[in-house]
């Protein structure tokens, strides 16, 4: 973990290189493994009319709602400002922002013809006194500011940190309502932070398990449509979807695609026994890949496609597994105190997260792939089901409070266990699945 936040500290040090001449350097500083917030400053973008106005707002402030929620930026608020930037191509006044601790600036432009909105920015390292990169322009139709704004926030991320940023993207999730023991449950699909909800299914049949395909033009997702679990395929665009071909007597469950999006992964139950299998979407000729008198389930790919994780009680209770992504001799992962479940591999291909359940508390953790360095980032009566920002830094999962009245929701956490936070969902939320970043 600290060969990683060493790196992006490198990274942020040399996009800053100018402001190293003046040995004060833009930088996201590390202490003993704690993320120093990076002070920045964004003003709102300047309009350059009366329509633009309130999009010039509302962009501006979902993009520093991204940096700030990522636990990596402080935003300093616009009562400290001494300057107001009123014109996106007049020269910045750097001991303004200097004077106020801002190391970062972020200044931005908003124009709207009829249906269409561009946006301009620019990134400035303060204390150089320069820009930080060049600046970019993104247009579309005014209904997509929102996507507009986490494009500006990954382009600010990517720059600071070094790495590729998480904020244009999509989440499915299994939205919940209901009392407890009549819990409605439906399909839906929201921006990463919680807005822009859409409803895929109703509520006339369980859904469990959705997950996006790595186009993140498609979901799988389990149903118990006709009573018995099934998997099906949903195109979000078309909100279409079919069931995927199994044998009679079957179930189906806990699907998930392959790297390419060709194939799919998933658990069979058939003669009380459960397995792996790999269907080929195209011709849905299936592929045996394990057997074992144990359960085999929450397969998920390494992102080269080469290899899967999975959980199986064959030791006597549930642990994680590798093994060639064509089946084969598994090796066993897992370890420590407790039991092991829905494992999730990384897309930077370094780390796999889990669910754990260890002394009456359940957990969200991440190892190695080798199983070594484990370390539990949650704890709580009820965690469950992690998946992966499309960086690779930030984990999504379900908690749920326990009681009759108990509710499940979800959350996000940072992989060096800081920064837990509660995602805005309008009811009860589970099963989250974040999509790549979108085209």
């Amino acid at each position: 973990m600290m060969r990683f936040l060493t790196s992006l500290v490198l990274g942020a040090a040399l996009l800053a290189g100018a402001a190293q001449a003046q040995n004060q350097p833009l930088r996201i500083t590390i202490d003993e493994g704690i993320i120093e917030p990076l002070p920045y400053a964004a003003p709102n973008f300047v309009p350059d009319s009366a329509a633009a106005a309130e999009y010039a707002v509302e962009i501006a402030r979902v993009v520093a709602a991204d940096l700030t929620g990522s636990g990596l930026f402080r935003e300093i608020p616009s009562s400290a400002y001494i300057s107001q930037v009123t014109s996106f191509d007049a020269p910045v006044q750097f001991a303004d922002w200097k004077a106020i601790n801002a190391q970062a600036l972020i200044t931005g432009a908003v124009s709207v013809s009829g249906n269409r909105l561009t946006v301009r920015f620019r990134l400035w390292d303060v204390f150089a006194g320069a820009e930080l990169g060049s600046g970019l322009q993104f247009a579309g139709t005014t209904d997509g500011w929102r996507r507009m704004a986490h494009k500006v926030a990954d382009a600010v991320y990517s720059r600071i940190t070094g790495e590729g940023g998480y904020f244009d993207s999509r989440v499915a999730f299994v939205s919940e309502s209901g009392p407890k023991d009549q819990r409605r449950k439906r399909l839906a699909i929201m921006d990463y932070d919680g807005a822009n909800v859409q409803y895929l299914t109703d509520s006339s049949s369980i859904v469990l398990a959705p997950r996006f395909s790595p186009s993140g033009d498609r979901v799988l997702y389990t149903s118990y449509q006709g009573g018995f679990p099934r998997i099906h395929i949903l195109d979000v665009g078309q909100v279409q979807q079919r069931v995927l071909q199994s044998q009679d007597g079957t179930m189906s469950f806990a699907p998930r695609f392959s790297p390419d999006g060709q194939t799919v992964l998933f658990s069979l139950a058939q003669g009380g026994n459960t397995d792996l299998y790999a269907m080929n979407i195209a011709s849905g000729q299936s592929t045996r890949l394990t057997s074992a008198p144990s359960i085999e389930t929450a397969p998920s790919y390494s992102p080269d496609g080469s290899r899967i994780v999975f959980e199986s009680d064959r030791s006597g209770t549930p642990q994680l597994y590798v093994m060639s992504a064509s089946g084969g001799e598994a090796t066993r992962i897992s370890f420590g105190q407790g039991r092991y479940g829905t494992p999730v591999w990384s897309p930077r291909g370094d780390l796999i997260a889990f669910t754990k359940q260890s002394k009456g508390r359940f957990h969200i953790g991440v190892m190695r792939t080798d199983g070594s360095e484990e370390r539990l980032l949650t704890a709580s009566f009820l965690d469950e089901g992690p998946t992966w920002s499309p960086n690779g830094r930030v984990i999504m999962f379900t908690r749920e409070t326990q009681g009759a009245s108990g509710r499940a929701a979800l959350y996000s956490v940072d992989i060096s266990g800081r920064n837990l936070r509660p995602v805005r969902t309008p009811d009860g939320g589970s099963d989250p699945s974040w999509s790549p970043l979108q085209k």
